[in-house]
């Protein structure tokens, strides 16, 4: 017999199975379910903030509403913040603690904001640039998740009687709003009834939409950063997945033109970047404002494209090459030393024009975001050590929310003025419209002013601050110390 004849086969080869994207938010499960302080704890604070929280006020409110916030999240909401987010809890208190000494409505106002940002990364935690982005939007993206989310609440079953839970919120708010208005009511209208409460709330019957308003806002975004935490959704999910390395020289040779035209510019205009009053007083035709307000904001143009033109190269990096890798490290390097030399140019630029022409509130502020971006940079250079970032986008969330909170201690309404006031003592001339703007942390160096400068320059803040008092949940420091100054002359 012989044997049969085999058909040789072509060896199998497994297909993979497609991965399936990142999933944002996990299945919901019995621990993340809502529990009766979480609903009560929102309930109240919502109620305290429709009290106290006037978002026309800079004052101590917004601390005190941001503490309860974070009781809520961070007690009575498991599991337990780690050591970092503790820190970063602290770090946001701190940014809407600004609104309780310092009396700018706008710094204020950029606190709170990072506050959110801050507060948001302890919530989802992301580690990615699209994480840190896409976090402070979470709250908001979770509306409907929310509603679920209170509703799935789910009693245990024992022998005293079950009580739904909804009833005893509903139940709560009820009676402590009646108590807050009637209660307030009565204060305002006998003033010796007023003594047995002391400095009890007032309620202003006028608004009583926009305190409504206030107080579902800040309950809703409570049980949305409780819901977070319950179900803490994967925003580093989101991240675009990681771009197809080019050839070498595809992206090494844009690099390098971009270096020789940076290295170029630096060689050629140093006299240029930093000649300062000399190089301006032997230049025909030109002037400061041609000098520095037109460099700047020119340069500071540089200084933001050359990080995006550092970000999309650095996911074009074949890091696994070696000779790749160094050959990043060196032309990316070179470019963030060039950038801080630019940094630096724009930065002294700026000072100069504002000794020659005054300072105000744009630009201080965007000489501080220059400063802010050298140190971005100074960050990419460590990264790219090591060509590695992972850190980076935390690293640069902490970096600004510190620099904010350094921005504020250093006051800037307070040394826009105090600029000023030394500039008319020199002989100058000042503009006292411009210095009416300030808030009340202007007043101690515009106090200093002599008449009728001084007069016309806190014309609008007697005004504000002399006509009124605050309530101790409004107090903010800096317009207590305004008062008596004005009070005293």
């Amino acid at each position: 017999m012989t044997a049969p004849l085999t058909v040789p086969q072509k060896p199998m080869t497994t297909v993979p199975a497609p991965k399936k994207p990142g999933r944002l938010w996990r299945r919901p499960d019995r621990t993340s379910m809502a529990t009766r302080s979480m609903l009560v704890g929102s309930v109240v604070l919502g109620l305290l903030a429709a009290t106290i929280l006037d978002i026309g006020v800079v004052g101590a409110a917004y601390l005190i509403v941001g503490v309860g916030v974070l009781a809520v999240v961070g007690i009575l909401t498991p599991p337990r913040l780690t050591a970092v987010q503790w820190a970063a809890c602290v770090g946001a208190l701190a940014l809407l603690g600004v609104a309780a000494i310092r009396g700018a409505g706008w710094l204020a106002f950029v606190c709170i904001v990072a506050a959110w940002v801050v507060f948001t990364w302890v919530l989802v935690g992301g580690r990615t640039w699209t994480g840190i982005v896409v976090g402070p939007v979470m709250p908001w993206r979770a509306a409907l998740r929310v509603v679920g989310f209170v509703r799935r609440r789910k009693l245990r079953v024992g022998t005293s009687p079950r009580v739904p839970t909804m009833r005893v919120v509903a139940v709560t708010a009820v009676s402590v709003t009646l108590l807050l208005i009637f209660g307030s009511l009565f204060v305002s209208a006998d003033p010796e009834f007023a003594k047995i409460f002391g400095d009890a709330p007032a309620v202003r019957v006028d608004e009583p939409i926009a305190r409504l308003v206030i107080g579902a806002l800040v309950a809703f975004v409570t049980l949305s950063a409780v819901y977070l935490r319950r179900r803490t959704p994967s925003v580093d999910a989101l991240a675009p997945k990681p771009a197809v390395p080019l050839s070498l020289w595809e992206w090494a040779v844009p690099l390098a033109v971009l270096n020789i035209l940076f290295l170029g510019f630096v060689a050629v205009q140093l006299k240029t970047l930093f000649g300062g009053d000399k190089h301006v007083q032997v230049t025909d035709g030109l002037t400061y404002a041609n000098y520095a307000r037109q460099g700047f904001w020119q340069l500071m143009a540089v200084t933001v494209l050359t990080l995006v033109v550092i970000a999309v190269a650095v996911r074009r990096v074949d890091r696994g090459d070696r000779r790749s890798r160094n050959l990043a490290r060196g032309l990316l390097g070179a470019l963030c030393a060039f950038s801080l030399v630019i940094v630096a140019s724009a930065v002294h630029r700026m000072w100069l024009y504002e000794n020659q022409y005054g300072f105000t509130r744009l630009r201080v502020s965007v000489f501080a975001t220059e400063l802010l971006l050298g140190v971005v940079f100074i960050l990419l250079i460590a990264a790219g050590v090591r060509m590695s970032g992972k850190w980076l986008p935390i690293g640069v969330l902490a970096t600004a929310a510190v620099g904010l909170l350094a921005f504020a201690v250093f006051n800037p309404d307070a040394y826009i003025a105090e600029k000023n006031v030394q500039r008319f003592e020199n002989g100058k001339t000042i503009d006292t419209f411009y210095l009416r703007t300030l808030s009340a942390d202007a007043v101690p160096a515009l106090d200093r002013l002599t008449e009728p400068q001084r007069s016309d320059a806190l014309m609008y803040l007697k005004q504000e601050l002399l006509g009124s008092e605050d309530s101790w949940w409004e107090f903010n420091s800096s317009r207590e110390r305004a008062r008596e100054i004005l009070g005293s002359n």
